[in-house]
């Protein structure tokens, strides 16, 4: 029995790094509380290249609904306020200096159901991209079978597991933007 060329961990790996994914792109929803993560999103014109906020500036929380921006640069500060500004976070720039404070307003219940919305459809991706790796190690016990690599018992026992990884990753996933649902809706 080889099995050289199946690689569970690999798949659970893979599914992993949806989750990893999910949780990057609902980290980066407002939800009326102060994130560091909140600003990630944003691009700034620095030098002629579209950089990450993150690496022209360092992003703090003083208070729960305040982020401070300390630009490094005097000179990119103009550039940080106006990628802020256009940005669709709906966020008011105040700067003193280098430093760019962002007051965090509340969220109205209308915002907040938006916010669910755009939470759940990073979910829907996340248990795709799960259901492509599991596909794709379907597909591939379905090869090693057919060409006697492994025996169809084999085949079943493994798609089991496979099966199984994909249940745990796609109940993980529900679980992450449940709790993102819950994060947004309280007020």
């Amino acid at each position: 029995m080889t099995t050289a060329n199946f690689d569970l961990e690999d798949i659970k790996r893979r599914m992993t790094g949806a989750i990893n994914a999910l949780r990057h792109d609902l980290a980066s929803l407002r939800t009326g509380r102060a994130s560091a993560n909140l600003l990630d999103p944003i691009s700034v014109d620095a030098y002629g290249a579209a950089t990450p906020i993150s690496q022209v500036a360092t992003i703090s929380v003083p208070e729960p609904r305040l982020l401070s921006v300390q630009v490094w640069d005097r000179g990119m500060v103009n550039a940080v306020e106006k990628a802020i500004r256009e940005s669709d976070l709906g966020l008011n720039p105040n700067t003193e200096g280098q430093v760019i404070r962002l007051r965090i307003p509340e969220m109205n219940e209308q915002r907040r159901k938006e916010m669910v919305k755009v939470a759940h459809k990073y979910g829907e991706e996340a248990k795709v991209a799960i259901r492509h790796v599991r596909r794709d190690g379907m597909d591939l016990l379905k090869k090693l079978e057919k060409a006697g690599d492994i025996s169809e018992d084999d085949q079943t026992r493994f798609g089991d597991q496979v099966q199984k990884a994909t249940d745990q990753a796609v109940a993980e996933a529900d679980q992450t933007v449940a709790a993102k649902e819950k994060e947004i809706m309280q007020v």
